[in-house]
């Protein structure tokens, strides 16, 4: 379901949960909230910030909360996603309408909220950058070089250091460096070609 625009398409595109989706939606805004469609799905949120939300797949609907690894999930309602990936994300899933507990949800909703409004927020680690011995070489070696790869985002840093280190021979790595060096020089990230303008 892309290019979603409203809550509203992306609630009436979700087939059979479509009724349970209109009742998560009707307890998310009777609360402070505002809504709006980010990565093509209802998201909650406080002062700009994300708390909360509402999805549909082929067997089950549910929340997600975007900082729920705060929340104390007393009726252990909640899981992981994707188990030693998501940090901070947790869903509460259903698999029928029945299922929901109006009372229950507002509860944690509002309990999502205050976590918000309190600063409670993991934010991602970031890992130290680890050059191949060929870039880390090359760019004591070339003082222009060094000059141009630090002016590169870190994102795009990481992007050469790993196209160079995954290659499993010398003489590959070597030669994919020779590739780069014209790139970094020019402050042009590896895949900048396939980004959107």
């Amino acid at each position: 379901m892309k290019n979603i625009k409203t809550v509203e398409d992306y609630i009436a595109g979700t087939g059979e949960w479509t009724e349970a989706l209109e009742k998560l939606r009707s307890i998310l805004l009777d609360t402070e909230m505002e809504e709006t469609v980010k990565w093509g799905a209802p998201v909650y949120t406080i002062d700009g910030k994300n708390v909360v939300g509402i999805g549909a797949f082929k067997s089950y609907f549910g929340l997600w909360f975007f900082q729920g690894v705060f929340l104390k999930d007393k009726e252990n309602v909640l899981v992981n996603a994707q188990e030693g990936k998501t940090k901070a994300l947790r869903q509460w899933r259903f698999n029928s309408i029945s299922e929901m507990d109006e009372k229950l949800i507002k509860k944690y909703v509002l309990e999502a909220i205050e976590n918000q409004r309190a600063g409670l927020e993991l934010k991602p680690e970031k890992k130290q950058l680890v050059l191949p011995d060929e870039l880390a070489q090359a760019l004591k070696a070339n003082a222009d070089l060094k000059k141009a790869f630090q002016k590169l985002t870190p994102g795009r840093q990481k992007e050469y250091a790993e196209y160079i280190s995954e290659a499993k021979r010398a003489e590959t790595r070597q030669s994919r460096l020779e590739k780069c060096e014209p790139l970094i020089l020019k402050g042009i990230g590896l895949n900048d070609k396939y980004r959107p303008g």
